[in-house]
């Protein structure tokens, strides 16, 4: 499996407390009319944590259905409980998922003797594309670079890494211990410039979901050698960047789109809240001044 570019850590839109399949729909829509290299539904900007079994397969479906191949679909199929991860990601396999992406199990806290048993029980028991979600923040737990690069060796499956650690040291270890067919994707928006210049992949985006188009082209730029293209393009979507962590992905960029048209209710589950009037006010500038021009239009 090889993916490189901009992946949109998709949202999932709600209407009445319910899945709201066509304005999913419409939006997958705008993200590949935009340019973008692929999707990544039921990840923490899909709000995984909190949709039912039923409603996570569900959103896996839709996307692959409405994507009909266009890009590669990436579904989120990661959990603490590892026989619940081996049932979703056999389901995301059986679905027709292109690959899938794994969170490192949170709350249990399991030492790197137990992530590696962890992915190799998923490993020998679903043969799919899977890439491992490294992001502690959330989890509790770091796979340190050579418990990865010992998966990445062993595993038949185990193709690189969403790696949401913001560490770049951490980020070159792993880029040397591995070889150059491993695919690192940075899991922050802010870092995809400087991983770029390392030896990743691409990104796992939040901002594409508003700006799948900037996010695809400096991409693109990079690898076409357009080293200039890209650092523009790094700062002009900083501001974007920052607006869409003002608060906890994904109530900001949920609360952009919503702004933006693109989405007719743009809450997320509890408990999650919704923005802070003073937070709300700072992204509404950011989407009217800075990022004009950058953003998706309804």
């Amino acid at each position: 499996m090889r993916l490189q570019g901009a992946i949109t850590a998709i949202v999932t839109p709600f209407k009445k407390g319910k899945i709201d399949e066509e304005s999913f729909r419409k939006l997958i829509e705008i993200q590949i009319e935009g340019g973008i290299d692929g999707l990544a539904p039921c990840g923490t900007t899909g709000e995984s944590a909190t949709l039912s079994h039923a409603e996570h397969e569900a959103v896996i479906r839709i996307c692959i259905d409405q994507v009909k191949g266009r890009v590669p679909v990436i579904a989120g199929s990661g959990s603490n409980n590892t026989s619940e991860a081996i049932s979703l990601t056999r389901f995301a396999r059986e679905a027709g998922a292109d690959a899938a992406l794994l969170i490192t199990p949170y709350y249990n806290k399991p030492s790197q003797d137990g992530l590696y048993a962890h992915f190799r029980a998923v490993n020998d028991a679903v043969s799919i594309p899977m890439l491992v979600y490294n992001v502690p923040g959330r989890t509790g737990v770091n796979v340190a670079p050579a418990t990865l690069a010992r998966m990445y060796k062993d595993l038949d499956n185990v193709f690189g890494v969403k790696e949401a650690t913001g560490n770049l040291t951490q980020i070159s270890d792993i880029l040397e211990l591995c070889d150059d067919d491993f695919t690192l994707l940075s899991g922050d928006d802010f870092t995809l410039l400087p991983i770029l210049a390392i030896g990743g992949k691409g990104v796992i985006s939040v901002v594409s979901n508003i700006a799948p188009g900037p996010m695809h082209e400096l991409c693109a730029a990079w690898f076409a050698g357009d080293t200039q293209k890209a650092v523009e393009l790094h700062y002009k979507l900083a501001p974007l960047c920052r607006a869409c962590f003002l608060e906890t992905n994904p109530v900001p960029v949920k609360s952009a789109l919503g702004l933006l048209g693109i989405i007719e209710d743009a809450s997320s589950r509890l408990p999650l809240a919704p923005l802070t009037p003073d937070n709300a006010r700072k992204l509404e500038e950011i989407l009217r001044g800075d990022a004009r021009g950058l953003c998706l239009k309804a």
